[in-house]
Protein backbone atom coordinates (compact mmCIF):
# COMPACT_ATOMS: atom_id res chain seq x y z
CA UNK A 1 0.00 0.00 0.00
CA UNK A 2 1.18 3.85 -0.85
CA UNK A 3 0.38 6.72 0.46
CA UNK A 4 0.14 9.83 -0.98
CA UNK A 5 2.10 13.40 0.39
CA UNK A 6 -0.59 14.94 -0.39
CA UNK A 7 -3.51 15.68 2.29
CA UNK A 8 -5.47 17.93 5.15
CA UNK A 9 -7.31 17.68 8.17
CA UNK A 10 -9.11 19.74 10.48
CA UNK A 11 -10.76 19.14 13.79
CA UNK A 12 -12.23 21.01 16.37
CA UNK A 13 -13.55 20.72 19.73
CA UNK A 14 -15.44 23.03 22.49
CA UNK A 15 -13.87 23.22 25.42
CA UNK A 16 -15.29 25.58 27.81
CA UNK A 17 -15.85 28.87 26.27
CA UNK A 18 -13.14 27.63 24.16
CA UNK A 19 -13.19 26.58 20.71
CA UNK A 20 -9.98 24.76 19.85
CA UNK A 21 -9.43 23.89 16.13
CA UNK A 22 -6.34 22.29 14.24
CA UNK A 23 -5.69 22.37 10.75
CA UNK A 24 -3.17 20.36 8.84
CA UNK A 25 -1.77 20.13 5.38
CA UNK A 26 0.85 18.63 3.54
CA UNK A 27 2.60 18.38 -0.18
CA UNK A 28 5.22 16.76 -1.24
CA UNK A 29 9.02 17.10 -0.38
CA UNK A 30 12.17 14.96 -0.56
CA UNK A 31 12.26 15.57 3.29
CA UNK A 32 10.05 16.42 6.10
CA UNK A 33 9.63 20.46 6.24
CA UNK A 34 6.94 21.00 8.94
CA UNK A 35 6.11 24.41 9.96
CA UNK A 36 4.14 25.68 12.41
CA UNK A 37 1.95 28.21 13.65
CA UNK A 38 0.27 27.67 17.42
CA UNK A 39 -2.00 29.83 19.90
CA UNK A 40 0.29 31.39 22.22
CA UNK A 41 -1.77 29.84 24.95
CA UNK A 42 0.08 26.31 23.95
CA UNK A 43 2.96 27.29 22.70
CA UNK A 44 4.99 25.81 25.25
CA UNK A 45 3.78 22.72 24.03
CA UNK A 46 5.06 22.96 20.30
CA UNK A 47 8.02 20.47 20.66
CA UNK A 48 5.77 17.79 21.63
CA UNK A 49 3.46 19.00 19.24
CA UNK A 50 5.83 18.85 16.41
CA UNK A 51 7.25 15.37 17.73
CA UNK A 52 3.49 13.75 17.60
CA UNK A 53 3.12 15.36 13.85
CA UNK A 54 6.31 14.18 12.54
CA UNK A 55 6.56 10.87 14.19
CA UNK A 56 2.75 9.93 11.72
CA UNK A 57 3.12 12.42 8.77
CA UNK A 58 7.12 11.01 8.07
CA UNK A 59 8.09 13.41 4.81
CA UNK A 60 6.56 15.98 2.90
CA UNK A 61 5.98 20.33 3.44
CA UNK A 62 3.60 19.93 6.12
CA UNK A 63 2.05 23.40 8.10
CA UNK A 64 0.37 22.49 11.36
CA UNK A 65 -2.00 25.59 12.76
CA UNK A 66 -3.69 25.18 16.04
CA UNK A 67 -5.82 28.61 17.37
CA UNK A 68 -8.24 29.36 20.14
CA UNK A 69 -12.06 30.94 18.94
CA UNK A 70 -13.49 32.48 22.17
CA UNK A 71 -17.19 32.99 23.45
CA UNK A 72 -17.86 36.38 21.92
CA UNK A 73 -19.63 37.27 25.38
CA UNK A 74 -16.24 36.55 26.53
CA UNK A 75 -14.30 38.40 23.79
CA UNK A 76 -16.28 41.50 24.12
CA UNK A 77 -14.60 44.85 24.36
CA UNK A 78 -15.07 45.68 28.41
CA UNK A 79 -15.66 49.32 29.62
CA UNK A 80 -13.42 50.77 31.70
CA UNK A 81 -15.74 52.09 34.69
CA UNK A 82 -12.97 54.01 36.85
CA UNK A 83 -11.41 55.82 33.76
CA UNK A 84 -14.87 56.89 32.38
CA UNK A 85 -15.93 58.40 35.66
CA UNK A 86 -12.28 60.39 35.60
CA UNK A 87 -13.02 62.12 32.13
CA UNK A 88 -16.60 63.11 33.26
CA UNK A 89 -15.22 64.92 36.37
CA UNK A 90 -12.22 66.68 34.33
CA UNK A 91 -15.03 67.83 32.23
CA UNK A 92 -17.09 69.34 35.22
CA UNK A 93 -13.50 70.46 36.85
CA UNK A 94 -12.84 72.38 33.50
CA UNK A 95 -16.43 73.62 33.40
CA UNK A 96 -16.62 74.92 37.14
CA UNK A 97 -12.50 76.56 37.07
CA UNK A 98 -12.97 77.94 33.38
CA UNK A 99 -16.32 78.21 32.36
CA UNK A 100 -15.87 75.80 29.54
CA UNK A 101 -19.48 74.68 28.56
CA UNK A 102 -20.09 70.93 29.16
CA UNK A 103 -20.48 68.90 25.99
CA UNK A 104 -24.03 68.36 24.56
CA UNK A 105 -23.85 64.64 23.95
CA UNK A 106 -21.25 64.24 27.55
CA UNK A 107 -21.69 60.57 27.00
CA UNK A 108 -20.34 60.26 23.62
CA UNK A 109 -17.73 62.62 23.86
CA UNK A 110 -16.52 60.56 26.45
CA UNK A 111 -16.96 57.23 25.12
CA UNK A 112 -14.51 58.66 22.31
CA UNK A 113 -11.39 59.03 24.23
CA UNK A 114 -8.44 56.81 24.95
CA UNK A 115 -8.69 53.33 26.47
CA UNK A 116 -12.40 53.97 27.36
CA UNK A 117 -13.01 50.21 25.91
CA UNK A 118 -10.32 47.65 26.99
CA UNK A 119 -9.79 43.68 25.80
CA UNK A 120 -8.47 42.40 28.49
CA UNK A 121 -5.91 39.51 27.11
CA UNK A 122 -5.76 36.97 30.24
CA UNK A 123 -2.82 34.36 29.78
CA UNK A 124 -4.18 31.67 31.04
CA UNK A 125 -2.39 28.63 32.86
CA UNK A 126 -2.27 25.59 30.84
CA UNK A 127 -4.10 22.78 32.68
CA UNK A 128 -3.34 19.42 32.24
CA UNK A 129 -7.22 18.31 31.64
CA UNK A 130 -6.73 20.94 28.41
CA UNK A 131 -3.70 19.78 27.54
CA UNK A 132 -4.73 16.39 27.05
CA UNK A 133 -8.17 18.19 24.76
CA UNK A 134 -5.64 20.12 23.02
CA UNK A 135 -3.53 16.89 22.36
CA UNK A 136 -6.20 15.02 20.80
CA UNK A 137 -7.60 17.84 18.43
CA UNK A 138 -3.87 17.47 17.07
CA UNK A 139 -4.32 13.94 16.82
CA UNK A 140 -7.45 13.92 15.06
CA UNK A 141 -6.35 16.30 12.18
CA UNK A 142 -3.54 14.09 11.53
CA UNK A 143 -6.06 10.79 11.51
CA UNK A 144 -8.14 13.01 8.83
CA UNK A 145 -4.92 14.06 6.95
CA UNK A 146 -3.56 10.59 6.91
CA UNK A 147 -7.03 8.65 5.78
CA UNK A 148 -6.60 11.71 2.71
CA UNK A 149 -3.22 10.54 2.07
CA UNK A 150 -4.39 6.80 2.23
CA UNK A 151 -7.14 8.07 -0.14
CA UNK A 152 -5.12 9.52 -2.84
CA UNK A 153 -2.46 6.79 -2.17
CA UNK A 154 -4.96 4.33 -3.91
CA UNK A 155 -5.81 6.30 -6.40
CA UNK A 156 -1.65 6.52 -7.55
CA UNK A 157 -1.68 2.95 -7.33
CA UNK A 158 -4.05 2.76 -9.75
CA UNK A 159 -2.60 4.87 -12.39
CA UNK A 160 0.86 2.69 -11.93
CA UNK A 161 -0.54 -0.43 -12.34
CA UNK A 162 -1.52 0.86 -15.30
CA UNK A 163 1.00 2.22 -16.50
CA UNK A 164 3.30 -0.59 -15.58
CA UNK A 165 0.61 -2.76 -17.66
CA UNK A 166 1.32 -0.48 -20.67
CA UNK A 167 4.82 -0.98 -20.38
CA UNK A 168 4.37 -4.38 -20.82
CA UNK A 169 2.25 -4.61 -23.35
CA UNK A 170 4.67 -2.26 -25.65
CA UNK A 171 7.86 -4.36 -24.81
CA UNK A 172 6.00 -7.16 -26.03
CA UNK A 173 4.67 -5.19 -29.37
CA UNK A 174 8.74 -5.35 -29.96
CA UNK A 175 9.21 -9.06 -30.68
CA UNK A 176 7.86 -9.36 -33.55
CA UNK A 177 9.21 -6.53 -35.41
CA UNK A 178 12.76 -7.72 -33.59
CA UNK A 179 12.35 -11.06 -35.21
CA UNK A 180 12.19 -9.75 -38.98
CA UNK A 181 14.76 -6.94 -38.40
CA UNK A 182 17.20 -10.05 -38.03
CA UNK A 183 16.75 -11.70 -40.83
CA UNK A 184 16.70 -8.14 -42.71
CA UNK A 185 20.00 -7.02 -41.74
CA UNK A 186 21.53 -10.38 -42.83
CA UNK A 187 19.43 -9.70 -46.24
CA UNK A 188 20.97 -6.15 -46.46
CA UNK A 189 24.84 -7.29 -46.07
CA UNK A 190 24.26 -10.33 -47.99
CA UNK A 191 22.67 -8.33 -50.89
CA UNK A 192 25.71 -5.60 -50.20
CA UNK A 193 28.43 -7.89 -51.00
CA UNK A 194 26.61 -9.36 -53.85
CA UNK A 195 26.58 -5.99 -55.83
CA UNK A 196 30.16 -5.71 -55.15
CA UNK A 197 31.40 -9.42 -57.53
CA UNK A 198 34.91 -8.09 -57.52
CA UNK A 199 35.39 -8.95 -53.73
CA UNK A 200 36.00 -12.32 -52.87
CA UNK A 201 35.15 -13.05 -49.20
CA UNK A 202 35.20 -16.06 -46.76
CA UNK A 203 31.11 -17.24 -46.38
CA UNK A 204 32.49 -18.92 -42.71
CA UNK A 205 33.82 -15.61 -41.52
CA UNK A 206 30.99 -13.47 -43.29
CA UNK A 207 29.00 -15.74 -40.99
CA UNK A 208 30.95 -15.05 -37.96
CA UNK A 209 30.59 -11.37 -38.24
CA UNK A 210 26.74 -10.99 -38.94
CA UNK A 211 26.18 -13.09 -35.61
CA UNK A 212 28.14 -10.72 -33.66
CA UNK A 213 26.93 -7.83 -35.40
CA UNK A 214 23.46 -9.25 -34.53
CA UNK A 215 24.51 -10.10 -31.21
CA UNK A 216 25.64 -6.64 -30.17
CA UNK A 217 21.76 -5.26 -31.38
CA UNK A 218 19.95 -8.23 -29.15
CA UNK A 219 17.73 -6.50 -27.17
CA UNK A 220 16.34 -9.91 -24.78
CA UNK A 221 18.56 -9.10 -21.80
CA UNK A 222 17.43 -5.33 -21.64
CA UNK A 223 13.52 -7.14 -21.78
CA UNK A 224 14.59 -9.08 -19.16
CA UNK A 225 15.86 -6.88 -16.74
CA UNK A 226 12.73 -4.51 -17.80
CA UNK A 227 10.76 -6.96 -17.08
CA UNK A 228 12.39 -8.10 -13.68
CA UNK A 229 12.04 -4.08 -12.79
CA UNK A 230 8.51 -4.38 -13.71
CA UNK A 231 7.90 -7.16 -11.10
CA UNK A 232 9.74 -5.53 -8.82
CA UNK A 233 7.90 -1.98 -9.15
CA UNK A 234 4.45 -4.04 -8.20
CA UNK A 235 5.75 -5.69 -5.36
CA UNK A 236 7.43 -2.35 -3.86
CA UNK A 237 3.32 -1.11 -4.05
CA UNK A 238 2.04 -3.56 -1.71
CA UNK A 239 4.86 -3.01 0.78
CA UNK A 240 4.65 -0.94 3.86
CA UNK A 241 4.00 2.45 2.97
CA UNK A 242 6.81 4.87 3.03
CA UNK A 243 8.43 3.19 -0.52
CA UNK A 244 8.39 6.33 -2.24
CA UNK A 245 11.84 6.67 -2.86
CA UNK A 246 12.49 2.98 -3.41
CA UNK A 247 10.13 3.05 -6.28
CA UNK A 248 11.95 6.46 -7.43
CA UNK A 249 14.89 4.03 -8.08
CA UNK A 250 13.26 1.76 -9.25
CA UNK A 251 12.13 4.29 -11.95
CA UNK A 252 15.50 5.43 -12.63
CA UNK A 253 16.54 1.44 -13.71
CA UNK A 254 13.54 0.81 -16.09
CA UNK A 255 14.51 3.87 -18.09
CA UNK A 256 18.28 2.73 -18.51
CA UNK A 257 16.48 -0.46 -19.69
CA UNK A 258 14.19 1.31 -22.09
CA UNK A 259 16.64 3.73 -23.27
CA UNK A 260 19.63 0.79 -24.06
CA UNK A 261 16.57 -0.98 -26.16
CA UNK A 262 16.50 2.48 -27.59
CA UNK A 263 19.70 2.90 -28.61
CA UNK A 264 19.83 -0.63 -30.19
CA UNK A 265 16.36 0.09 -32.17
CA UNK A 266 17.60 0.75 -35.50
CA UNK A 267 14.18 0.27 -36.74
CA UNK A 268 11.49 2.69 -36.82
CA UNK A 269 8.93 0.88 -35.53
CA UNK A 270 10.97 -0.33 -32.98
CA UNK A 271 11.52 3.11 -32.52
CA UNK A 272 8.26 4.08 -32.23
CA UNK A 273 7.51 2.13 -29.88
CA UNK A 274 10.28 2.82 -27.40
CA UNK A 275 9.12 6.42 -27.27
CA UNK A 276 5.90 5.49 -26.72
CA UNK A 277 7.29 3.60 -23.76
CA UNK A 278 9.42 6.43 -22.15
CA UNK A 279 6.02 8.83 -22.38
CA UNK A 280 4.55 6.26 -19.90
CA UNK A 281 7.83 5.98 -17.38
CA UNK A 282 7.71 9.63 -17.20
CA UNK A 283 4.28 9.74 -16.21
CA UNK A 284 5.33 7.10 -13.56
CA UNK A 285 8.57 9.35 -12.73
CA UNK A 286 6.05 12.49 -12.38
CA UNK A 287 3.75 10.50 -9.94
CA UNK A 288 6.33 8.72 -7.86
CA UNK A 289 7.57 11.98 -6.40
CA UNK A 290 4.33 12.81 -4.97
CA UNK A 291 4.15 9.19 -3.04
CA UNK A 292 5.22 8.93 0.67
Amino acid sequence: MILSMTGYGKASVVYGTKKITAEIKSLNSKALDLSARIASAYREKEMELRSMVSERVLRGKVELSLWIEKDEVEQAAKLNAPLIKNYIEQFQEANAQYGIPMPENLMGVVMRMPDVLTRQEMQEELTDEEWQVVRQVVVDAVEQLMAFRTQEGCALEMKFKEKLDNIEALMKSIEPYEIARTEKIRQRLVESLSSIPEVEYDCGRLEQEMIFYIEKLDINEEKQRLSNHLGYFRETLAAEYGQGKKLGFIAQEMGREINTTGSKSNQAEMQNIVVMMKDELEQIKEQVLNVL
